[in-house]
This record gives structure tokens, sequence and C-alpha cells, in this order.
């Protein structure tokens, strides 16, 4: 097979840190070669140095060769000529690459019209082809959308359209599925791999994630520290690992089953017929003409000590479901709390609760102020709730950074100058700290290296031992579920279309939908 890109000796420098270190590897047309590793190993760092996308601060040594031709130190006319043509990127998040005041039919024109010098109809007419073979369903209705308009799963798929318009012999595509459901994340993995067979273009899928790795590499090279410290052929790399890293990363997956709980623990939170409807509303007098159904009856209870694991596609109403129990947005059903009802009452009645029911985040980041140090994050609960009278405030949150694993040390930071894990280790400790009876976690590791999310695991694991802790655990990810969970709800368009123990779910589910989940994230046939 021919060979598309040719990596020799590739080093990319930011000051006196050495982000890359002499990395080597080749790709074939046809071939998909996957770069992977925990957050910070050079994988992106690596990628982007490629087509010479790093910024200008960055030095780069070492040669890429695209074709027989070199790219390192060449024109940016004639690099311009390569991006987005002959080379295509997919990147994370399409939300932060797509332009949130331009429709789809303008962003997909602008690169037909560059590369191709197509205009009026013959535009349109490409456009469409493009998004019927990534099955965007209604395509001739979307092009006039714009990207916050349309779901995860649609949006990661007008980017491979974007990124495939040019027919480019290689593709680069940075954690494409990381964000996404399980079973939208199997229909992008199908999707690229069938366009990658039928155009025979190459492809770089850069991933933390193992378990994609397995589904659609031809060959493997494992980074660390800025480094390839193993390479070969991807059934090679999971049956006879050399490197001790390539063996912990193979091993980093949340396992195991959660302690039983006891038989006389007792109920904290009931709850019956929840319902959330959004109203829709028309016209200048703004007549409400129907619902969107967010939330449909859903009826659960949690015991002291034990874990509903949530599970269900964007969409599917987990996220509203927990904020309706939480109250933080409006619904209609019976909840109740240690015995007390908590529909109906006031803000000013809700907040004595509020201290028993707390909340993790997705984004760590994104929860966590920027200008406040860690000890004014973790202790603003307690100003709230009146809960440091008499005690030493700086020495509780020290002694709650160290129950989560973290140092002391670290109590006059910020969240910038932390890792992913470790800012989610934060936000479960500004938790902690008020001694909840319940943790509602919206899917705390979804975003985390699997290294992480063991760690993550594990540390939940050990404090709901002890301090008998009930968790609502919201994920998309069933390897998580499995792990943490006593009983597993599953949602679908607002409605619980199944509940049961972790072992009926996963060794014997009823409903077509549970076993398409399982299935396409654990790759097992039911």
């Amino acid at each position: 097979m021919k060979q598309i890109l040719a990596i020799e000796n590739l080093s990319v420098y930011f000051g006196k840190n050495k982000a890359v270190k002499n990395v080597s590897l080749t790709i074939r047309k046809g071939e998909t070669v996957a770069l992977v590793g925990e957050s910070g190993s050079g994988k992106s760092v690596t990628a982007l140095a490629t087509v010479s996308l790093i910024n200008q601060s960055a030095d780069i040594t070492g040669s890429v060769k695209y074709c027989g031709k070199e790219i390192i130190n060449t024109s940016n006319k004639d690099l311009r000529k390569i991006r987005g043509n002959d080379i295509s990127f997919i990147f994370q998040e399409p939300m932060t690459s797509l332009n949130p005041l331009h429709t789809i039919e303008r962003q997909l024109s602008e690169s037909l019209k560059l590369h191709q010098g197509l205009k009026g109809s013959k535009v349109t007419e490409k456009i469409l082809d493009l998004l019927s073979k990534v099955g965007i369903d209604e395509a001739h209705r979307k092009i006039s959308n714009y990207p916050h308009q349309l779901s995860g799963g649609q949006r990661q798929r007008i980017m491979i359209a974007m990124a495939l318009a040019n027919k480019p012999d290689l593709l680069i595509a940075d954690e494409p599925t990381t964000a996404l459901d399980v079973t939208i994340q199997a229909q992008i993995l199908e999707l690229l791999a069938n366009i990658q067979k039928s155009e025979g273009m190459g492809m770089l899928f850069i991933t933390h994630d193992l378990s994609v790795v397995r589904r659609i590499a031809d060959r493997v090279c494992v980074m660390k520290d800025g480094e390839i410290v193993e390479a070969g052929a991807t059934n090679e790399i999971f049956s006879s690992p050399n490197h001790e890293y390539t063996k912990k990363l193979l091993n980093a997956e949340p396992s195991g089953f959660p302690k039983p709980i006891k038989s006389n623990a007792f109920e904290i939170i009931n709850i019956k017929n929840l319902k959330v409807w959004f109203p829709i509303v028309k016209g200048l007098l703004r007549k409400v003409v129907g619902n969107v159904k967010a939330v449909n009856d859903a009826s659960l209870n949690i015991a002291q000590g034990e874990t509903l694991g949530i599970v269900g596609e964007s969409g599917s109403g987990k996220t509203t479901l927990a904020l309706a129990i939480m109250r933080l947005i409006s619904s209609k059903g019976q909840i109740t709390f240690m015995g007390n009802k908590l529909d109906g009452l006031t803000n000013k009645q809700l907040k004595p609760f509020r201290r028993d029911i707390q909340m993790v985040f997705q984004d760590p980041y994104g929860s966590l102020s920027p200008r406040f140090t860690i000890e004014q994050i973790i202790s603003e609960g307690l100003d709230v709730h009146n809960l440091d009278k008499g005690q030493n405030r700086r020495a509780m949150v020290e002694n709650i950074l160290i129950e989560v694993g973290l140092e002391k040390d670290m109590i006059d930071r910020y969240p910038h100058e932390f890792s992913g894990g470790q800012r989610q280790r934060i936000a479960i400790a500004r938790a902690m700290i008020l001694k909840p009876k319940l943790l509602i976690l919206d899917e705390p590791t979804s975003a985390l290296d699997m290294t992480v999310q063991v760690q993550i695991v594990k540390l939940l694991r050990d404090l709901q031992i002890k301090y008998g802790l009930a968790y609502l655990f919201i994920s998309h990810d069933l390897r998580v579920i499995r792990a943490l969970s006593h009983k597993v709800i599953v949602m679908y368009n607002g409605n619980i279309v199944e509940t049961g123990t972790n072992k009926e779910i996963f060794e014997s589910p009823k409903s077509n939908y549970t076993k398409e989940l399982i299935s396409a994230a654990l790759n097992i046939k039911i």
C-alpha cells in the first residue's frame, strides 16, 4: 500500500518544555493508526504538528512528509493547499470548531468553494450529498440550521462531512467520539470505517479509550510523556503488551461491583410520578400549543449506602430528572426526602434540605470559579449553611482534600493549576464537606482518561462505605455504571423503559433499547 504520511524524529518544544520527543510513525493508504495515551501525553500536539497548526511560539524539529513531500518549514501558501484538501481534521468538541453565527450550509460551502471552486446550485447539491453520506436525516432541512440547533452526534457528523468534503488522502481524528453517547459513538465509528473503506483514505485516530482502538485501528502507537513507548499491530498490542504503561492502560477499566447495602438501610429518597414538561409557545400571544415531555412519570427510590445508576442517550431526560430532584427546575409529582415532602416547598423552606442533597457536575472546570482559590471554593457551602462556627475552616478544607486524595498544600491554588481528574476531586470535596446524605453525580467521569476514571470510581466507593452515602449516578458509560450501581434505571425520550438490579440489567435486559446500549458499550451480543 502507498505510504501517505511519514513522521521521523518529530520533536516539539514550548520554550524549554519538550512536549513531543523524537516521535516516528507511518500511515499507509487505507490504514488506521491509533495514537493512544492519557491527557498530556503529546497526542494532539503530534497531530497538530503534522500540518504546522501549532502556536508560532513552538519550535518543531524532525521530518513530516506527506506523499514524499516535506511539510516542516513549508510555506503557508503550500500548507493551505494541503490542509482541508489532502489532510483533514476532526476535532473532539464540534461546538468549539463550528462557527455559532453561520448556518451548516455556509460552513460546508466555504471549503467547497475554496478547494473545488464550486458555485451556485452545485454547492448545495454537493452539501446534501455529503450530509446524506454521513447519515444526517432530512438534510435539506438541516442545512439551514445553526450548530446549537443540532445534537452532539449530528454536530460530529457535520464535522466529518466537512473533513471529507474534498476527499482527503489522510484524516486526522482527534478524540472524535469521547463526549458522545455509546450508541452514537458506535454509529460514528462504523461511519468512519465505512467511509475509509470506500474512499481508501488513511486515518490517524487519537484517543485515550482502548475499547475504541480495538474496534477501528490496524496499528497502535502508545504515547507517554511525549514519547512513543510501544507500537505494533492492534491484536499484538492487546494480546501481548510489552511496556508497563501499555499494560496499565489495558487494565484501566472500572471493574468489580459495589458492596451490598445493609439489610436495615433506611430510605433516603422516594420519587413518585415525577413529570417535567416544558411548554411550547407560538405566536404573538405566546399561546401554549404543546409540551416537550423531558421527564414523564418517573418513579424511583434510593436507600442509605445505595447507588442508583441512570443510563440513556443525550436528551433522554437523565440530567433533567436530577435537576428536578434537586428542585432546581419545576416539576410535578411527589419528592420525599428523609421522610419530608419537598414538592411544593418554597426556596426558603428548601434551604435546610439543600445541605443534605449535593450535586457533582460533568465538567468541573465549568463548575469551579476560576477566580476563587480551592479553599474558597470548597468552603463556600459552609458559609451558606452557617456550618463552620467555632471551627477552624482551613483545617476542615485541608482534611477533606486529604479525604478525596489530594494534598493539603494545594489549598491556595486555583482550578486552572490542576488536571481534569484533580478538578473532579475538588468538586467532590466541595460537596462532601457538607456531609450530605444524597450525592447526585452527573456524568462525573465521562471526560476523564480511563486510568483517572478508575481512581474516581474507587474514591466514590470508599466514600460511600465510610459515610453510608446514597448516590444517584448519571452516565452513558455502562462500564462505570456496572462497577458502581446497585440498581439501574434506563431512560429513553423522557421515559423509564427498564428498571432492575445491576445483575438483571447487565445479564438479562428486557427492552430492546437496553440490549442496544449494552451491545454498543460493552461490545456484547445479547
